[in-house]
């Protein structure tokens, strides 16, 4: 008698400790499911650096477009709005020969940007972003500096969508 109360006791937690840790789960839920469009106007520009914006503007466009977590949407009809300013375009020596020649040149590009919920005019996120590419300055048959500035925009683009779209 004993040994089947005992059993039974056991059944009993163990049926109670996985319906405790069972549930209804899904992935195609987020943090802000009212949010399915997003728009992403024309990057200010504080720099003297040509075609810069546009080429950024383009690569956080093509980034969501490809994602499609976020559909891409006019500015009167967009859920949020992925906005923001190119600083700077920087250059620094990134690796030297022997001789102590520039080898490599690091190409910086920091914007700020802002992702914000419309309705509530409601900042969801807000920050600096730095990244950078690289460039060989004696042979720009390989790579050029607008190679570089290219390479950091993606990383730019790959940053800000990741920072968006996190958690859905």
């Amino acid at each position: 008698m004993m040994n089947k109360i005992a059993i039974f006791v056991v059944i009993l937690v163990l049926n109670m400790g996985f319906g405790f840790g069972c549930g209804p789960y899904s992935f195609s839920g987020s943090a802000l499911p009212h949010i399915k469009t997003v728009n992403v106007p024309l990057f200010e520009d504080k720099t003297a650096e040509f075609g810069v914006k546009e080429e950024l503007t383009n690569t956080i466009i093509d980034a969501f477009t490809e994602d499609n977590t976020l559909k891409i949407a006019d500015r009167r009809s967009a859920d949020s709005i992925l906005q923001g300013t190119l600083l700077r375009v920087q250059e620094r020596p990134g690796a030297y020969t022997t001789d102590e020649q520039v080898q490599e040149i690091q190409v910086y590009v920091t914007v700020e940007i802002k992702f914000m919920e419309v309705k509530k005019s409601k900042v969801i996120w807000e920050d600096r972003i730095i990244q950078f590419g690289t460039y060989a300055p004696e042979d720009p048959v390989k790579r050029t500096r607008n190679a570089a500035i290219s390479e950091a925009i993606v990383k730019i683009a790959d940053e800000a969508l990741n920072r968006t779209v996190s958690g859905w």
